[in-house]
């Protein structure tokens, strides 16, 4: 069993007050405790992210299970093939680009107000650092496999994704 990381713990526990902090359905808004503006022009586009961020957070809970070899009666983090089809061609990462999408990014635009986008800047910092500790798990699980899988799809750059995927058809 491996041990427990306090650095891990440490930025798991700052991250989870940071969602709490800046969930859409936010709990300082709702109380009152916190006045924000409201744009609606803002307001659309924050919950056109909360969609898109949801849709990303969502997709490892019904791909892996369908193409990841998840033995029958196991949770979904328990992937024992590599999924580079669908969302995974697009994105390494969408679980947490959804993360960021949803929570870091569409707050802010559904509540203008300066503490969301100052407490946002390290909740996506953070998810982001996520990735590359991930990352080193992953490539120790599916060796060269993974690698090459990082050689050719963007860790969350969900454009350059599409960008990429989008060409590879025009080339095929």
């Amino acid at each position: 069993m491996k041990g427990v990381n306090v650095k891990e713990i440490f930025w798991m526990t700052v991250l989870t007050i940071l969602c709490i902090a800046c969930f859409p359905v936010n709990p300082l808004v709702l109380t009152g405790l916190l006045k924000t503006g409201f744009y609606l022009p803002l307001f659309v586009l924050g919950w056109v992210f909360w969609a898109i961020g949801m849709i990303l957070v969502m997709a490892p809970i019904v791909m892996f299970p369908r193409r990841g070899g998840v033995p029958k009666g196991k949770s979904f983090v328990h992937t024992t093939q590599l999924v580079d089809t669908g969302i995974y061609a697009v994105v390494r990462h969408p679980q947490y680009l959804g993360g960021i999408l949803a929570i870091f990014v569409a707050t802010p635009l559904l509540y203008p107000h300066w503490l969301f986008v100052v407490l946002g800047i390290p909740g996506a910092v953070i998810l982001y650092w996520s990735t590359i500790e991930e990352e080193k798990q992953l490539v120790e699980q599916f060796g060269d496999g993974y690698r090459s899988y990082m050689q050719k799809v963007p860790r969350v750059n969900l454009m350059s994704g599409i960008i990429r995927l989008l060409s590879s058809y025009k080339r095929g």
